[in-house]
């Protein structure tokens, strides 16, 4: 029922194998069932210590008591100061609308660079259809800023320099 052993010994030596040279021949086994830690020493270690919960200010504590104390002074809510902040957050979006576009400009750059180093290294195939794709991302990405752009100054430069009508133009 043992094993046999990984080297053949010639017919003509009777000599006994040694017992160390069957053993380190032999794969290490498996215990029968698996060793299972008795709970002392798994409550000993960290794994049952829980953090202490500690809760967090779900709302702005300061802003809140401004608010009411607005309300009680003058007797009208802060809404004004709402619709100012609305405005700056959209002038600070269309501030960063150009950084996006130089960001996109320089992504496509790069995957440009890598497809480059990729095929110099034979792998071209492989990533070619990927980096293209992406790069075909990017650039409907950037035609969409495009747009967006050019309606932008179309609206500002009908403000600007309203057309007049021939019915105007005839008073």
């Amino acid at each position: 029922g043992d094993a046999l052993p990984l080297q053949r010994f010639p017919p003509s030596s009777k000599q006994p194998v040694p017992v160390s040279y069957r053993a380190a021949c032999q794969p290490n086994r498996l215990p029968a069932r698996p060793h299972i830690r008795p709970a002392r020493v798994c409550q000993a270690g960290d794994a049952y210590t829980r953090e202490k919960f500690k809760p967090q200010p779900t709302r702005d504590l300061e802003k809140e008591k401004r608010r009411l104390q607005n309300i009680l002074a003058t007797g009208k809510d802060e809404v004004e100061d709402e619709v100012e902040q609305a405005f700056i957050r959209k002038k600070e979006e269309e501030i960063a609308e150009p950084d996006r576009f130089e960001e996109l400009m320089n992504e496509i750059q790069e995957r440009r660079e890598f497809l480059a180093e990729m095929e110099a290294l034979g792998q071209g195939k492989k990533y070619r259809g990927i980096i293209l794709t992406e790069i075909s991302k990017k650039l409907h990405e950037m035609e969409i800023i495009d747009k967006k752009r050019s309606e932008e100054m179309r609206n500002i430069m009908r403000k600007a320099f309203p057309v007049r009508n021939k019915s105007n133009l005839q008073d």
